[in-house]
């Protein structure tokens, strides 16, 4: 049987460019083919995440991929605002498009649709089938059955401002807004002197996007702080997952099918739906196995995959129950509260909570930090501890 290409990698969005990117990185001569079902890869996005989110050898080779860095960023809610001096970095579908496609100006298939999509080969709308000896499914999130979830959910507007709006750092969160629909906060990203990228967001019970509200809310936003929107560039949306508890064996490539990465496993932050320090970490570790190896199958990138998948998930459930308190212990006007508490603690372990290095230590100090002046009921914050409380009707 010939194959078409040594790798497949079927979603050309954050996951699969990063892992085409590094795999070619490992080995140069990699014949490598792009199957995106829309008409451009990467699609319409900004991913960002904290400097210390990654390490420095992944920030040398990520580096050419991020177009905004700042040294810091602020928070702000109701009672206190905060800055931190920990580096904030964005990247952009548009530059992470442009070095994609300059690396594989003509293995990328656009507008292909996969029907089907398995260990060695994948078909085509139209029936033409690509076969290879690895295939990776990144085509982005998917149901996934015995997990309950809470979302966050954004309408974002890449504006031009008629004027400089004065920002020199992002605001994450400011939560100083009329909380709504859970806990709500806009994140704002100053992309020049004059165009920012504002995002109303939302941490939600349902992942309904009134997407016509949000522009409303978006735009009063910019009036109330003394900002005149001149141009709307383009405008981005997101619903991502908010893992509370479950069976990760949903999460795990079965034996007859193709290894997953990205959202397609549900490989994210599982409280702020981060996806980019993940990505990064799984397409390094593709990317260590190829060059150790020489080649690489399916079924050695599911055991790398899914080998990641379950150390993570067991090492991050302390951040499920948190979420538990977040969306089953709190009333959704309050939970803004949980947070405001968060950013009482030291910047170096806000720092290890969002990079999913938290230290059994850490969980300790969080934990009673949220018992002083708690924003929850105790008895409230205690019942959320097993996973099976978020599957129970409040």
């Amino acid at each position: 049987m010939t194959e078409d290409a040594d790798v497949i990698i079927v979603g050309g969005g954050l996951a699969g460019s990063l892992t085409a990117l590094r795999l070619t990185d490992a080995r140069p001569d990699l014949r490598l083919v792009i199957v995106e079902g829309s008409a451009s890869i990467a699609g319409n996005h900004t991913w960002s995440f904290f400097g210390t989110d990654i390490s420095a050898d992944q920030h040398a080779w990520l580096g050419r991929l991020v177009g905004h860095r700042w040294p810091g960023y602020e928070v702000r809610f109701a009672d206190y605002g905060v800055r931190l001096s920990t580096p904030y970095h964005s990247m952009t579908s548009t530059r992470l498009r442009a070095e994609v496609e300059q690396r594989f100006p003509e293995t990328i298939l656009h507008d292909a649709p996969a029907l089907s999509v398995s260990p060695d080969h994948v078909v085509l709308e139209g029936g033409r089938t690509l076969r290879a000896r690895c295939v990776i499914d990144a085509r982005g999130g998917r149901p996934v059955p015995g997990l309950a979830l809470g979302f966050q959910k954004f309408l974002g507007l890449e504006v031009r401002l008629a004027a400089p709006h004065g920002l020199d750092v992002p605001i994450v969160m400011d939560a100083t807004v009329a909380q709504s629909d859970g806990y709500r906060f806009v994140y704002t990203l100053p992309l020049d002197a004059q165009r920012l990228l504002i995002e109303d967001t939302y941490y939600s019970d349902g992942g309904e996007l009134p997407e016509q509200v949000l522009h409303q809310r978006i735009t009063r936003y910019a009036l109330a702080r003394g900002w005149q929107i001149a141009e709307i560039i383009r405008a981005e949306q997101g619903v991502l997952p908010v893992i509370l508890a479950g069976d990760s064996s949903g999460l795990i490539s079965r034996p007859d099918g193709p290894p997953r990465i990205g959202l397609a496993a549900l490989l994210v932050h599982p409280t702020t739906g981060y996806s980019l320090p993940d990505a990064v970490r799984v397409a390094d570790l593709l990317a260590a196995r190829l060059a150790q190896r020489g080649s690489l199958s399916s079924a050695e990138a599911r055991e790398t995959i899914d080998g990641y998948g379950r150390t993570i998930w067991r090492r991050r459930g302390y951040y499920r129950f948190l979420n538990r308190m977040l969306f089953k212990a709190a009333e959704p006007s309050e939970r803004h509260r949980i947070l405001a508490r968060f950013y009482g603690l030291d910047q170096s372990l806000i720092e290890r909570f969002y990079a999913a290095r938290i230290q059994p230590q850490d969980k300790l100090r969080v934990f009673i930090h949220m018992l002083m002046k708690p924003p929850i009921p105790i008895s409230s914050a205690l019942a959320c501890l097993p996973e099976a409380s978020a599957f129970k009707t409040p």
